[in-house]
């Protein structure tokens, strides 16, 4: 890599992830021969002295990649990015992160730049929202105001009731725009700096009609298919939303394009997998030239033919901290499940020998999960046969977090606990065997494995 010279620009990448796209502009700042600093919890300070603030690192520009979608803290590290922003420039700017993040946000301000977007409808109100959903047609989309990978997102038919709140999250309904029947794709546009990377097609998974690649859809490349006048639409909601960078979702209608969302934090993976452009150097660039620095731009074109995501140099060493130490769960643990329709606080038991988490189905029922996704097959440790079982999605809180997993449906109804836990969820967690919730009772469940998926 390139070694940065005296004038090279200082470049903080404000994540407090392992995301493998801050890596990826860590090291294209890098090879761009500036100074890449991965500012994190190990070596982030605001120190205020005699009413002069000073930033450690000491950066010149600031890349915010912060996740707050997925972070179990978004106020605090909303909060964070705010008082950074107040003292170095910054590419992605808070206020209209937040505004990205939060799709009926986003999509007012694209209303007021006349962009289109689907019909919608956010109420307060449960019975508001129930109130209004034939409006919408045979089916519905239903997803949580902030969420993330595809994940608080579903279909509804008519009669299904659904809540104003899933968990601790606003949701509301939105227009079904589908395109040609039979063909479940949408259009991922990654803009930036006012300039098209690239562009994808992306396709939904089998037995799903989401398609994000977090959840196992496939992409294609459109970055010479797409009309002018959709690409401008694409660079237009980025411009309407405030952002320097964006991956905006769009859906084919009768009438034409809309957007869906414009993600401030889009991953990188799938575009470079469809069209061997990775947009990591171009914000590299954007954010060098923002601090006055100069940038050779044939050697980005050639730096974005690599998806370079390898640890960086700049990476700062991890302190030992009681902080980093995996959190603790019970063997038996409460939990609030959420659905399409409600949410029900009950007592889970931890199973590190479940591969998914697996709930009662009149509790499914009850707080709206599903609908069905596919059919798994699972075996218990000590049968031969296996049994065939739904999957639905299923919104899991535990403590503070919250995990969208598609989980195993089955009668529960004859054992102590209507939801096990499986390393789909205790993967993020230390169970300790000792701790348990208050219950009346407890007995050996044999759990069942899964095996495989069909249908």
């Amino acid at each position: 890599m390139a070694t940065p010279d005296p004038e090279s620009v200082s470049v903080g990448v404000l994540s407090l992830h392992n995301s493998k796209e801050t890596k990826a502009i860590c090291n294209a700042v890098e090879a761009l021969g500036h100074d890449p600093e991965w500012l994190r919890r190990e070596n982030t300070t605001i120190h205020i002295d005699e009413g002069q603030p000073t930033l450690e690192p000491d950066v010149d520009v600031l890349v915010n990649r912060l996740l707050l979608s997925k972070s179990t803290e978004p106020e605090e590290e909303l909060g964070l990015a705010n008082a950074l922003d107040r003292l170095r420039p910054m590419l992605n700017r808070p206020d209209e992160t937040l505004t990205a993040m939060h799709k009926v946000a986003a999509a007012v301000a694209l209303t007021y730049e006349d962009l289109p977007t689907p019909d919608a409808l956010m109420a307060l109100s449960s019975d508001r929202l129930n109130d209004a959903r034939d409006s919408f047609g045979e089916e519905a989309v239903y997803k949580t105001a902030i969420g993330t990978n595809g994940g608080g997102t579903w279909k509804v038919g008519p009669g299904e009731r659904v809540n104003a709140r899933v968990g601790n999250r606003y949701a509301f309904l939105q227009e079904l725009l589908e395109g040609s029947p039979g063909d479940a794709r949408d259009l991922r546009v990654y803009v930036v700096d006012d300039s098209v990377v690239g562009a994808m097609y992306r396709y939904a998974p089998d037995n799903d009609w989401r398609t994000n690649v977090a959840l196992g859809g496939d992409v294609a490349d459109a970055t010479d298919d797409v009309p002018e006048d959709v690409l401008y639409t694409a660079r237009a909601a980025t411009d309407a939303i405030g952002l320097d960078y964006a991956g905006v979702d769009l859906v084919e209608g009768e009438d034409g394009w809309y957007v869906l969302e414009v993600n401030p934090t889009a991953g990188f993976r799938g575009l470079f997998e469809a069209t061997g452009r990775s947009p990591a150097p171009y914000i590299a660039k954007l954010a060098i030239e923002r601090a006055g620095g100069e940038v050779d731009d044939e050697r980005v074109r050639e730096l974005s033919a690599t998806l370079d995501d390898s640890v960086p140099t700049c990476k700062p060493k991890r302190a030992v901290q009681r902080s980093e130490e995996p959190l603790v769960i019970g063997y038996t643990e409460e939990v609030v499940l959420s659905g399409t329709s409600g949410s029900e606080t009950v007592v889970a038991k931890s199973d590190t020998g479940a591969t998914r988490t697996s709930i009662d189905t009149q509790l499914a029922a009850d707080i709206g999960a599903g609908p069905i996704k596919s059919i798994a097959k699972v075996r218990s440790g000590s049968q031969k046969t296996s049994k065939s079982r739904p999957v639905v999605d299923v919104v899991v809180g535990v403590g503070g977090n919250r995990h969208t997993v598609t989980a195993s449906v089955e009668d529960r109804s004859h054992m102590n606990y209507p939801v096990i836990l499986g390393r789909d969820i205790l993967g993020d967690y230390q169970v300790d065997v000792s701790r348990k919730a208050n219950t009346d009772g407890d007995e050996a469940e044999s759990e069942e494995e899964e095996e495989t998926v069909e249908e």
